[in-house]
């Protein structure tokens, strides 16, 4: 099997000669140009694998050749060495389609890695004409033009390292979008680490992202990695990130411009190596103009956004999801995740209500409608009555009073809960999001 190829474009002799040693440990062959018009000619004489492109250049920039390789060679990774500190000339490049960037001076670990993960990418391209896929028990269904791009999109930002934000209302499927995205990539046999960042106590962020020494404050008594180290490798998702206090916001961006931390009561960085995708059903510009949220960090997180639209903004797709949920419910129904005799099935009239519905809630509140449903009807048949949808179905109506009822309905819960466990509703919520219960009602 013949050696992976990449090029290397760089003016500066020092850099390539740097470069071409650490590849060749890797057992990596190298080819290298000077100039974007030699790394045209060393594109059509070779076939690389990977491109590693500064972004200066004598004869242009190294976004002038990403754009060339987009339109001749799409498949082709490439990375782009920038300037120290030059974050956004490495957003820029991402925004453009490159697949990671590299900060002079090279990190020589970060390099290794970044081309390890460009190598396995290069490796599992589907051939050409055919679609990419994955499998999973919890796929984003739906045949609306909304929900078929969105998985075309999804596809494409699996190709790719940039910092994914991903918005929408809750229960839309952020974190179903975001594993997706995790499961089509080059990390796929890395974890995937979910964060919800609302749900651990603000003095407790530093210390849960980026670990901490023994010692390092009451109740430190070992050493800790944080949920970067945790997520090396592969993905991690910080799901609500506009609930992260400032402090905190001060730091992630350090680690997303560096990709390093610094465990809390640490003397020095160390290296981490993870893909980062965010998540909040807040408007983070608005969050920003408000002064709680960093316009630097919103920068930087926010290299591609994916917004998933509103169960009601795509009615067509509630019969498939429904049949969908209905036949998960039917295998579990029975306890223990035993099969069951029973089939639960909606009739035209109940469907036609769903589709009516405004779904506040998405398609977490279709869920809950539905195994209510399963659970109260009688019989196999799912009728209008079953469903216990509220009285105004009209998407105009309920959007103005649903959603407000609904927030009070949690809000109460939620605080009567957690009093009795003698609990802050947001202590209560952190304690839930520990033991692994993510089915909780949110307590905003």
């Amino acid at each position: 099997m013949p050696k992976p190829l990449a090029l290397v474009v760089d003016d500066e002799a020092d850099i390539l000669d740097l470069i071409r040693i650490t590849l060749g440990r890797m057992d990596v062959s190298a080819v290298t140009a000077l100039t974007v018009a030699e790394a045209k000619l060393q594109l059509e004489r070779h076939r690389p694998d990977l491109c590693l492109t500064d972004l200066s250049l004598p004869d242009g920039t190294g976004l002038d050749l990403l754009h060339h390789i987009n339109a001749h060679h799409p498949e082709l990774p490439v990375a782009m060495i920038t300037a120290h500190g030059n974050m956004e000339s490495a957003v820029a490049a991402m925004k453009a389609g490159a697949f990671d960037f590299v900060a002079k001076p090279v990190d020589l670990a970060a390099l290794r890695n970044l081309v390890e993960s460009a190598l396995r990418l290069r490796r599992r391209a589907a051939p050409a004409g055919e679609p990419e896929s994955v499998e999973t028990d919890q796929p984003l269904l739906g045949d609306s033009p909304a929900m078929q791009q969105i998985r075309t999109l999804i596809a494409k930002l699996a190709r790719t390292q940039a910092p994914v934000f991903i918005t929408g209302e809750s229960g839309t499927g952020k974190e179903l979008a975001a594993r997706l995205i995790h499961a089509l990539g080059p990390r796929r046999d890395g974890p995937f680490v979910p964060v919800n960042c609302g749900a651990i106590p603000h003095d407790l962020v530093e210390s849960e992202l980026f670990g901490h020494k023994k010692g390092s404050f009451t109740g430190a008594v070992a050493d800790k990695d944080g949920l970067f180290q945790a997520a090396g490798g592969g993905t991690l998702f910080l799901d609500e990130l506009a609930d992260l206090p400032l402090p905190a916001q001060v730091k992630l961006l350090r680690a997303i411009q560096e990709k390093c931390v610094r465990p809390v009561g640490a003397a020095r960085e160390v290296p981490v190596d993870v893909r980062l995708i965010s998540a909040s059903h807040r408007d983070l510009a608005r969050e920003v103009e408000k002064g709680r949220f960093r316009q630097d960090l919103f920068y930087r997180i926010n290299v591609i956004e994916l917004r998933l639209p509103a169960l009601r903004e795509r009615p067509e797709d509630i019969r498939p999801l429904a049949a969908h949920i209905l036949r998960r419910l039917a295998r579990t129904v029975g306890g223990a995740g035993e099969p069951t005799a029973v089939d639960p099935r909606l009739s035209e009239e109940a469907i036609a209500a769903l589709v009516r519905y405004a779904f506040p809630g998405n398609v977490r509140e279709l869920e809950n409608i539905l195994e209510r449903a399963v659970a109260l009807c009688e019989g196999e048949r799912i009728e209008v009555e079953d469903l216990y949808l509220p009285a105004n179905e009209r998407p105009g109506v309920l959007e103005s009073t649903g959603p407000a009822r609904v927030a009070l309905d949690q809000a109460h819960w939620n605080q009567a809960t957690a009093r009795a466990f003698g609990m802050t509703p947001l202590a209560f919520r952190y304690s839930l999001a520990r033991l692994g219960i993510d089915h909780y009602i949110p307590c905003d």
